[in-house]
Parts: C-alpha cells; structure tokens; sequence
C-alpha cells in the first residue's frame, strides 16, 4: 500500500475510533427542562454545577451548549449531554440548548433535492430564530430554573455547526441593519469558546464540509449569496468578545483550514481571536469526556468564564 494511501487508512481509522468513544456515553438526563418557545425542539436542558469552582462557593459561571450535527434533524442535544454533564462535574452551571434543524427532503423539489431525500441541514430562518430567542430568554430562565448559575458570567460553546451558532449568537449586533435578530449591542458575554466551528462558510463550501451543509443551511444557491451576510461569522467581525476556537489538527470533518480562516478574518478585522490547534486529535474528542481533548476544552471555558 503507498505511504499516502496507509496514511489515509490510518486517519480514517482513527476517526472512526474518535467518533465511537464520543457516541459510547449513556445520555445524562438534566437537572429540569425549560421553554422558550412554544415548537417541541425550542426547549434548553439545565445542570446544576456539581461542585464548587472556588473554595468559597457562590453562582457558578453558566456555560451555554448548542451542539452540533451539521444543523440535521437526526443530530440532537441529547449526543452533547455527557460533555455538558462533564462541564457540571467541572463545577460549571450548564445550559443545553436545543434549536429547529433541517427535516427530510423531498427530492426534486428546491435546492433541498440535492441531498436525494436525505436530512437537510438546517431551517431558514427557524434555526436562526430559535439560537436568538433562546439566547434573549436566558437570563429570565436561569434565574427561574437554575438559581445556582451567573447569567453575569456567561461563556457559549459549541460544537461543529453548533460551533458556528455560537460564534454567531456573539456576533448578532454585527448583523445587517434589516435583520430581526439583530441586538443594538454586544451580547453580555465572558466570552465564546467555538469547538471546530463551522466559522467561514466560503472556506467551508470550497471543502465541502458535510456535504454542502451550509449552502443547505442558507437555503441552497439560491439562498447562499443572499442569505450568508446574515449568516456568516467570518463576515461579522470584530465582535469585540472573546473569543477562542479549538481545534484538532487531524480534524477530516472541518478541517483545521475552516478554524484558520475564521481567525484570518478576524485579524484583518483588528480583532485577536484565540487559535488552539491540538495535534493528532479529530473531530469528535473535544467533546468526548473520555478524550484529554475535552479537558483542554474545560480550562479554555475557565479561562474566560473567571
């Protein structure tokens, strides 16, 4: 076998082994379950902080989870339970927020067709709708439903396609003038730790990064060049919010080339975003609470929650 094709049965080997160990932890059921809408998917999942981050106690810092799973509808908040389970075990107050995703599509009929009936990614512009409203109604649901948490100290993660709406639920006052998501300031964050993001969809589309996720997303070409000042994280830039991407470098998903031009865009913006690149890591340890990966994740979210 050529070096180059060993290398690829090696890298595909090692993600499939990545992938199982992250999809092998039982579901971890919340602490209670809260509305922010009326639709069944517009709910968010709260965990209660296990222990105490600091010796003398008081609110914990609340960390915000919109998971990944390229914006489908078979990919729910219920895969990213265990790492919200772990970032409470890590004394963090943790919300798990679920979102509309893309359903079936029936093909031959619009830009949808191109995934031949399979899950389309994402729901323009119910996905949108939903990461906004559920970030409006945080503060009044925490106090409600999870008094241990400091909607003051306030850091949003995610995960992939989950990773792209958290960066741009940082970036909603960046958005076009006619937008109905758009906030008059900066969201009141610590900060956004976005875990492989999906965060330049130009890049993204020229890697055709699960399978045209984001042109389905925006609504296929049509939608795309229209849709994507609205969407975009890369175009919305300088969010004035810290920010941080993690990264492994042996990512075959997003690959690390998406993170980078994310952090490009940004720099041309005048703005510094945080760059850590784990080696020999893919795609799915940084959520995996078995994977080192997942504890550098942790002390990332740490870093800017304190």
């Amino acid at each position: 076998m050529p070096d180059d094709a060993a290398a690829r049965a090696a890298a595909e080997a090692r993600a499939a082994a990545e992938e199982e160990s992250a999809f092998s932890h039982a579901a971890v059921d919340p602490d209670t379950t809260a509305a922010y809408g009326d639709d069944p998917d517009q709910v968010i999942d709260f965990y209660a902080p296990r222990e105490a981050l600091s010796p003398g106690g008081g609110l914990a810092p609340l960390v915000v989870v919109l998971h990944g799973g390229a914006w489908r509808a078979p990919y729910d908040r219920r895969h990213v339970t265990p790492f919200a389970d772990f970032l409470a075990r890590r004394g963090f107050a943790v919300a798990n927020v679920e979102y509309r995703r893309g359903g079936v599509s029936i093909p031959g009929q619009g830009a949808a067709a191109e995934t031949g009936g399979g899950p389309v990614a994402g729901r323009w512009p119910e996905t949108f709708d939903d990461v906004a409203a559920a970030m409006d109604a945080l503060p009044a649901l925490v106090r409600e439903f999870l008094p241990q948490a400091d909607p003051r100290r306030m850091v949003v993660t995610g995960h992939s396609a989950g990773g792209h709406l958290a960066l741009w639920a940082a970036a909603r006052h960046l958005l076009p003038a006619d937008a109905v998501w758009r906030i008059d300031r900066p969201a009141p964050l610590r900060g956004v730790v976005a875990l492989a993001p999906i965060a330049d969809f130009t890049v993204a589309e020229k890697l055709d990064v699960c399978g045209g996720a984001c042109r389905q997303l925006l609504g296929g070409e049509e939608g795309f060049t229209a849709r994507v000042p609205y969407a975009d994280p890369a175009l919305l830039l300088p969010t004035g919010i810290a920010t941080t991407l993690v990264q492994g470098r042996a990512d075959t998903v997003v690959p690390e080339a998406v993170a980078e031009a994310y952090a490009d865009a940004a720099a041309k913006a005048g703005e510094v975003v945080g760059l850590t690149l784990l080696e020999d890591v893919g795609h799915f340890p940084l959520i995996d609470p078995a994977a080192d990966a997942c504890a550098v994740v942790a002390e990332e979210i740490a870093q800017l929650a304190w």
